[in-house]
């Protein structure tokens, strides 16, 4: 029985999609995630997940970064992107960050079904006339989602709460550690990110539109 983790923050879009895929492999469990942080607890919990389709833009994945964290803990894990923005851009950077295929929101069920089996064949999918539109875009620069992905889960919400403009001492009292542990965490993610200052800290979740999980 195929295996399949579906990880959508749309309750209506996850339900419609278990009941196609049922319809369409006959023989499948399929699990659902809402958000970052539910979906690695279930792939730790589950890691013999076949295939995990994964929504690009669900809280806490935070354009990229979600797909790298995923690829960085569980790297055994094959993932599909699921998303409702086809550009050639994003196909291929999520291609690059290591997602074995690339299915838009808006297909049929009957083509998710195919793309699943060829990914499960150990192939990557791509929509129709996808392939030869990646040929003519430059390879994405991933370092900065890299990084981010080597991040603890305490220095990612320290990171996030920098963002969102609080001192250290709010900090430590949203995380329940001293004003210390929260230095020693800024300077780590400092260090880690190749930067020197809570300016750039603040462009980095921006940019990357990283999010609380």
């Amino acid at each position: 029985m195929i295996s399949l983790l579906i990880a959508d923050d749309h309750p209506l879009f996850r339900s419609a999609l278990t009941g196609a895929l049922r319809d369409q492999i006959g023989e499948v469990e399929i699990q659902e995630s809402h958000d970052l942080e539910s979906t690695l607890g279930k792939l730790k919990s589950n890691p013999d997940v076949d295939l995990l389709l994964l929504d690009l833009n669900m809280p806490g994945a935070g354009d990229l970064y979600g797909l790298i964290r995923i690829r960085s803990d569980f790297p055994d894990v094959p993932i599909a992107v699921i998303s409702g923005n086809s550009e050639a851009k994003v196909v291929a950077n999520v291609i690059e960050a290591g997602a074995l295929g690339f299915i838009p929101k808006t297909c049929e069920p009957s083509v998710y079904a195919q793309a699943i089996s060829v990914i499960l064949e150990g192939d990557v999918w791509l929509p129709d006339g996808m392939l030869e539109l990646l040929e003519s875009i430059p390879a994405p620069n991933l370092d900065m989602p890299r990084r981010v992905a080597e991040l603890t889960p305490q220095q990612y919400k320290v990171l996030c709460y920098l963002h969102e403009g609080l001192l250290n001492k709010q900090i430590a009292f949203e995380l329940n550690i001293s004003e210390a542990t929260v230095k020693a965490h800024i300077t780590a993610i400092f260090r880690k990110l190749h930067i020197n200052n809570r300016t750039q800290a603040v462009l980095i979740v921006s940019d990357l539109n990283l999010q609380l999980n």
